[in-house]
């Protein structure tokens, strides 16, 4: 059996997301799904939910880690659902599960993503999100969902061959 591609999360906005954030994160999903990557993310609405919607119409596979412990809170596009009972401490789980961040958009969770990531290694591509350093940092800007997946896979990759 081939291992799955490289798990991408996708972070931003459960609520009060702009069209143009939730278009980007379908965008980004079906990316993701085009690429044979996994998405993970926090399998709630938002961002979320349309990186997921994204992923699946194209045939990918979607992980949410949610916030409490009820699986059926998980949006509709969520195929693994594993409810962790850890409120937003599962950001932790979401950066740490992950090979890279596509952070869209977003508010202080999403800024406590990218701040895991970056404290674990990870690179991080923004799309309309924070921006907190140089490229030299592991930030990088992408100009669109499908865009900055393409960013994070040549990342993913490029860290992989160092390991």
């Amino acid at each position: 059996m081939t291992p799955p591609g490289p798990w991408i999360a996708v972070c931003g906005a459960g609520d009060g997301a702009g069209e143009d954030e939730l278009s980007a994160a379908e965008e980004a999903g079906a990316a993701i799904a085009e690429a044979g990557a996994v998405l993970v993310c926090g399998g709630l609405g938002g961002v979320m939910e349309a990186a997921c919607r994204g992923t699946r119409s194209k045939g990918g596979l979607t992980v949410g880690l949610l916030p409490g412990t009820d699986r059926d809170a998980a949006n509709g596009w969520v195929q693994v659902a594993l409810p962790t009972g850890l409120g937003e401490a599962r950001n932790a789980l979401i950066v740490r599960a992950a090979d890279v961040v596509v952070a869209i958009g977003g508010g202080w969770g999403t800024l406590s993503e990218i701040a895991l990531a970056r404290k674990m290694g990870k690179p991080v591509v923004g799309v309309g999100s924070w921006e907190l350093g140089a490229e030299a940092d592991g930030i990088v800007k992408g100009e669109s969902g499908a865009q900055a997946v393409q960013v994070a896979l040549d990342v993913a990759d490029l860290s992989r061959s160092r390991h």
